[in-house]
């Protein structure tokens, strides 16, 4: 669509706003790669699950898993899971028994 043609105000309704796009991930390769990492976190580490092709939901549902497993907390950020602390062996443990091939990545 055209800018020209592009509706922005109605006298009726006010100001029209574009529905936001979702940011699009880019499609894994059947790995999951697990890293660890600590630049700007001030010296705290975090391991990073990255590789995995689930939708926003599902991906809270597994970081709430692992969050669990670990016994520590984490977050979902733009398609990765972060999880507090070097929790990487356990991470691996848990998504090989659900059937994820996974790699460590990185130190």
């Amino acid at each position: 669509m055209s800018d020209e043609n592009r509706l922005v105000y109605s006298t009726e309704s006010g100001k029209i706003k574009e529905a936001p796009q979702k940011p699009h991930r880019p499609k894994g390769d059947g790995i999951v790669r697990i890293q660890r990492q600590t630049k700007g976190r001030k010296g705290k580490g975090v391991s990073l699950v990255t590789g995995l092709d689930l939708d926003d939901a599902e991906l809270r549902l597994l970081a709430a898993e692992l969050k669990k497993v670990c016994g520590c907390g984490g977050s979902v950020k733009e398609g990765v899971i972060e999880i507090q602390g070097d929790k990487r062996d356990n991470i691996k443990v848990h998504l090989e028994k659900k059937g994820h091939t996974v790699k460590l990545a990185g130190g």
